[in-house]
């Protein structure tokens, strides 16, 4: 049984906190925050002790890997703490504020037995994963085009905004790291970022944006995000080959339709929420660490796999400031 400790009690640590208690080859035994509330609700449901020292809980003798959900600014820090402590670690998105911060990392993990995996959970939802897998299958010919379509529900606190990097360090950072999982390393990146929410017009932050990037071969993937979408949680890939497309559509809360003299073929919504939309690939994500933690798969996706996603958000940052096409170096 792998014994796990989580460094952050917030949204995304009580997501990863249920993965654990729901995997049988695994269980929770600490959660550090320094709200100690906060530690205290996760281990009530799921297990475990509450800590307040995200210290601690990298020294405690019975945890043997870790999952980082703390704040963005923090990640380096624990990343860090957990390679010296000998524990393997999946952190959370985005690696790190800045690509500068990122060259820090890599230089204080040297001379360390570092095993870090980047949770990029998008990798392994089956219905994503699935038409990436149908294209690597050859089923349908060479890949050309890329379409990703990620829109949220409703846009998160003014709060979480102000602290997050912005939508293309927080929201489109999964994109670009899935757009590198179909098509390898990106080139160029232009971005256009969009200001038509008024509610979110003193954030400083896009409240929309539309990416388009080419690889050295100019096979070209356009991304597609907005901070609210009236019908649901609206994720939707298309990867069109030389002799056909494969598509991952929606997720429904049930498969019913509906017909009338009204409508027809009406479906139910669309999952509300990334917690219920990604339960599965968070699941599956937690799974693929514990395998390459015994020695049965790599740490996939790396720390190098959250770098370059991290250029590609500063890339595209810079072309919506600018309206320049940016080469990524």
């Amino acid at each position: 049984m792998l014994r796990i400790g989580i460094v952050g009690a917030g949204r995304i640590g009580q997501v990863h906190a249920r993965s654990v208690a729901e995997n049988p080859q695994t269980t929770l035994v600490a959660v550090s925050d320094p709200i100690e509330e906060s530690a205290r609700l996760v281990v009530d449901r799921f297990g475990g002790k509450a800590l307040t020292s995200a210290d601690d809980l990298f020294a405690d003798p019975e945890v043997d890997a870790v999952i980082i959900c703390s704040p963005t600014p923090f990640h380096g820090d624990h990343i860090v703490a957990a390679a010296k402590a000998g524990k393997p670690a999946l952190c959370e998105k985005p690696l790190a504020m800045d690509s500068e911060s990122v060259a820090s990392i890599k230089e204080r993990l040297q001379g360390l037995d570092a095993k870090v995996m980047m949770g990029f959970n998008r990798r392994f939802d089956p219905t994503l994963g699935g038409a990436k897998a149908i294209a690597d299958s050859g089923k349908i010919g060479t890949v050309e085009q890329v379409a990703i379509i990620s829109r949220d529900p409703a846009a998160p606190p003014k709060s979480y905004i102000a602290v997050s990097g912005g939508i293309f360090k927080d929201m489109t950072i999964h994109d670009f790291d899935f757009a590198r999982f179909v098509l390898g390393d990106i080139k160029t990146v232009s971005a256009l970022g969009q200001n038509l929410d008024p509610e979110l017009a003193d954030t400083g932050d896009f409240d929309g944006a539309v990416i388009v990037m080419t690889n050295a071969e100019g096979k070209v993937v356009t991304i597609t995000n907005s901070r609210h979408c009236a019908t649901g949680y609206d994720q939707r890939l298309e990867i069109f080959g030389t002799e056909g497309m494969a598509c991952a559509d929606n997720v429904h809360v049930n498969a019913t339709r509906t017909s009338t003299a009204d409508l027809a073929d009406a479906k139910t919504p669309y999952l509300d929420f990334f917690l219920e939309r990604y339960a599965q690939a968070y699941a599956a994500e937690l799974a693929a660490f514990v395998a390459a933690i015994a020695g049965e798969g790599q740490f996939s996706p790396s720390l190098d796999d959250g770098a370059a996603a991290l250029v590609l958000a500063e890339a595209a940052a810079e072309s919506a400031r600018t309206g320049q096409v940016v080469t990524v170096k």
